[in-house]
């Protein structure tokens, strides 16, 4: 195992964010990357505050994204950061990764990956480009059971998949809260957000995970919105028809209205043979299904485990495993690749496991096909190229 440090800088995270405490908890787990530098807010004088709060030197804690990027670019390489990590709202994701790339500097990325599709396919072709690494943090698809569910299917445990369920319930957003918490203003706002509110903050994630375990593309849609809070700029509900490439059916609903429900994102995958289930709230359980077997619970920790599994997992069986660890796995597995690369090793299977640029167009394609099957008077749309 490598011994070097890949050094991170933030945008974004500072005092009282949510998020960017998640990513540093979790860059930190497993000693391979460092927080070095941030631009922690876009206030450049609360930005600088929150740098200090965590201990960053003061001529690191930077003032914006523009003076960090340049800044770190003329530092010898051996002290410059490696890679930085975005986690602001939607509509400050593309600028600062652009730069960031332009610069020479690899990027994590929160999802959806852009505020629009033709700036998702910007950068990915600046990827292309540079040659640089983009990872785009589709937390769930990091859990070890879910890793484990994908593995089934690639290995035709199921027999060829027929059918895929995903749903995402949550209930935060059943009432007008948006001008009383900025957590719900930027989300439900059409300038920072997007032009999708559900859809775009958690139906991606149902979308991702419902590809990711399958294999298997989606290629059709037939997608109904709704707007249930009066007042709200954005959809808060939303029901989907899929077709996938090998002719399965789908179905993926996700909802922030769904009073009462927390997370609840939900996932049956079903083939000829058998059928799985995996729940995120009960994460480290996977339930697969058979026509003439009983039932059976795979549970995180077990040695009978696919590697792939065993590689995510880090905690022994009957410790419950989430969303801090999924997080750190993403990042895990995208700073062992880089320093796979700068080592002039290859990286596993195992390690290159992780959401990349592709996923972020995709997620982005997603969306544009949804809201354009949700405006069509025709029944089914085709995803978009």
């Amino acid at each position: 195992m490598s011994t070097t440090k890949l050094k991170m800088g933030m945008i974004g995270g500072g005092k009282n964010a949510f998020i960017g405490a998640v990513h540093r908890m979790a860059a930190g787990i497993d000693g391979h990357i460092e927080l070095c530098c941030g631009a922690l807010n876009s206030d450049p004088i609360v930005a600088k505050e929150s740098g200090l709060l965590l201990g960053l030197p003061k001529e690191r804690s930077y003032g914006s994204y523009q003076e960090m990027i340049f800044q770190e670019s003329k530092r010898p390489a051996q002290e410059r950061m490696d890679f930085v990590s975005i986690v602001t709202p939607n509509f400050a994701h593309f600028e600062p990764a652009m730069m960031a790339l332009d610069h020479g500097f690899h990027v994590v990325l929160e999802k959806p990956m852009t505020l629009t599709l033709e700036q998702a396919r910007l950068l990915q072709e600046k990827v292309e480009e540079t040659g640089l690494t983009l990872c785009v943090t589709y937390t769930y698809s990091a859990y070890p059971m879910v890793k484990q569910a994908r593995q089934l299917v690639k290995e035709g445990r199921l027999g060829p998949i027929r059918k895929i369920m995903v749903e995402y319930p949550q209930g935060w957003l059943s009432k007008l809260i948006e001008n009383g918490l900025s957590l719900a203003f930027w989300r439900t706002d059409p300038e920072k957000s997007g032009k999708s509110g559900c859809m775009g903050d958690i139906g991606t994630h149902a979308a991702h995970l419902a590809e990711y375990i399958s294999g298997l593309k989606i290629t059709k849609m037939c997608a109904d919105l709704q707007t249930f809070v009066d007042g709200r700029k954005l959809e808060d509900d939303g029901n989907i028809l899929l077709r996938f490439e090998n002719g399965a059916s789908g179905v993926l609903s996700a909802s922030q209205v769904a009073a009462g429900e927390e997370n609840a994102l939900k996932i049956r995958v079903y083939g000829e043979e058998g059928g799985l289930e995996w729940n995120q709230q009960d994460a480290n359980t996977l339930i697969v299904k058979h026509i003439d077997q009983p039932t059976q619970l795979f549970r995180a920790g077990q040695p009978y485990l696919s590697p792939l599994a065993q590689h995510n997992i880090r905690l022994p069986a009957g410790h419950p495993e989430g969303y801090i660890e999924a997080f750190a796995n993403i990042y895990r597995n995208f700073a062992t690749t880089l320093l796979a690369s700068m080592e002039g090793k290859v990286p596993t299977e195992e390690e290159t496991d992780f959401p990349t640029v592709s996923d972020g167009v995709r997620g982005m394609k997603f969306l544009a096909t949804v809201l354009a099957s949700a405006e069509s008077e025709q029944k089914w749309t085709d995803f978009l190229s």
